[in-house]
């Protein structure tokens, strides 16, 4: 991948000059040492030449190579979106986000590893930006390569990156039609896994809501995150006693899902590299959309 900027300003030497650019010291030394290339008007030059006003610079960034015990999954993936830096696809439900243990294949990691393999491309690395629960479906993003990875995870400190989840749940009197769980959340105590919320003593964990439909089996609630902590979707709404339909670690089993019904709907960002506002949308899959159609 090549990056070009035509440098304004003041003389400064390029070393400084990137790093206003979001490229790290890291990345700058793999450019330097791992076949990368740095050119200003057609020369190479190291990171000491002074650029000037005017000055076209041009960083050609290595090829990464992915990592062997990454396993190749073939599985065609349901793409949304895709540029020279990002991967944008839709998850499907029972599929873990990454491997872990116990689930070292079969995981959108190598379902992505795939794909770039098929496709070819340079850059093999897969770069997770986004992640979601295994039987949680929706929107996820990668970065092609280290350079938009990192200024993805810019975006994520600088909460840019807008997600929006549908979730069904249980109906309570608590909810109302726009409301905000404020609730600390920690690791259950003998759990590895499941979370719960207490007074004090966890992470402070935000979620608002909008409440789109009302049941009489379940509530259609839009989600918006302003934190992002461990199962935060499902351990708030199980604590003001409205678990997500489905949901057997926080609530009860369902004869109509075999999951809890949450999806990623869509999320919103400005894009990495030209800053312009970008939106995509996953649409509802089948086991929700059918429960809505019920409904009509």
């Amino acid at each position: 991948m090549e990056l070009r900027y035509t440098y304004t300003g003041l003389p400064t030497s390029i070393k400084t000059f990137v790093q206003t650019k979001g490229i790290s010291r890291k990345l700058l030394a793999r450019i330097k040492f791992q076949g990368g290339r740095i050119e200003v008007n057609g020369k190479v030059q190291n990171v000491l030449y002074m650029l000037h006003d005017g000055d076209e610079l041009v960083l050609t960034l290595p090829q990464e190579v992915s990592r062997d015990d990454i396993q190749v999954d073939t599985t065609p993936l349901d793409i949304i979106y895709e540029d020279e830096a990002l991967l944008i696809v839709n998850k499907p439900a029972n599929v873990p986000s990454v491997p872990v243990n116990g689930y070292l294949n079969g995981t959108m990691v190598n379902r992505v590893k795939g794909y770039y393999q098929q496709q070819h491309y340079e850059d093999q690395v897969v770069h997770t930006v986004t992640r979601l629960d295994k039987d949680t479906t929706g929107v996820m993003l990668f970065a092609k390569n280290s350079y938009s990875h990192a200024l993805c995870d810019q975006l994520l400190r600088q909460k840019k990156l807008q997600k929006t989840y549908c979730a069904f749940v249980t109906p309570t009197s608590q909810l109302e039609a726009h409301g905000h769980i404020r609730a600390q959340i920690q690791r259950k105590p003998g759990s590895s896994i499941e979370r719960e919320t207490v007074v004090s003593g966890g992470q402070e964990a935000w979620t608002e809501y909008w409440v789109k439909e009302e049941h009489e089996d379940y509530c259609e609630v839009e989600v918006a995150l302003h934190t992002g902590r461990t199962h935060q979707i499902r351990v708030h709404f199980q604590s003001i006693g409205a678990p997500l339909i489905g949901d057997t670690l926080y609530g009860e089993a369902s004869s109509r899902l075999s999951r809890q019904a949450l999806h990623c709907r869509r999320l919103a960002f400005p894009h990495p590299l030209t800053g312009e506002w970008q939106t995509v949308e996953a649409p509802l899959p089948q086991d929700m959309k059918k429960i809505k159609e019920e409904h009509k």
